[in-house]
């Protein structure tokens, strides 16, 4: 298995962060063999922002079809890769937040994740973190007015791309005006 893993990692490697390079071909790799799910989520980790890049590419892309993959890995998912500071890394974290079974505290701590993403730079995150702090205010009604802050204010002061999702997100969700 080593050799398998080296393998993955050296097809996340190389080049520069405007190409995606052979992830695709990663989550091909994971798809047809699982036990290969837990070497990229490790390449979250790595010291090298290109595999850092796509490493969350894959893990993303993986977990649209097999969102179990990233239950294992929950609590490290919470506490630790949604902590990296790097911008790609960060707007696929936030796309992964409504594939958890989150508990309440979970949920909460998701949703200051998503808040502190709002504060950033990258209009990208940002948009992305809208979507998912809406997803999770759709599973708890407590989260219902931070969701609505959120996208109040994005209408008003985010980006074109942002005010845009914000109202679509605002009129598609009823339940955000429910008291």
């Amino acid at each position: 298995m080593p050799g398998r893993a080296n393998e993955i990692l050296e097809k996340l490697a190389g080049g520069d962060r405007r190409s995606l390079g052979r992830s695709g071909e990663v989550v091909r790799d994971v798809l047809i063999d699982p036990s290969l799910f837990e070497t990229v989520f490790e390449g979250l980790f790595s010291p090298d922002s290109v595999v850092r890049m796509r490493a969350a590419d894959a893990v993303e892309k993986i977990t649209r079809e097999r969102p179990d993959l990233l239950a294992p890995f929950k609590r490290q998912f919470i506490e630790q890769v949604a902590g990296i500071d790097q911008q790609e890394v960060r707007w696929h974290v936030a796309q992964m937040f409504s594939r958890l079974r989150l508990n309440k505290p979970e949920r909460d701590a998701a949703a200051d994740i998503l808040l502190h993403y709002l504060t950033g730079r990258s209009r990208i995150v940002k948009t992305f973190a809208l979507q998912a702090l809406t997803e999770l205010a759709r599973k708890d009604p407590s989260l219902r007015e931070c969701a609505r802050r959120a996208l109040d204010e994005a209408v008003h002061t985010g980006s074109p791309a942002m005010r845009s999702r914000a109202r679509k997100l605002l009129a598609g969700e009823n339940w955000l005006n429910e008291e």
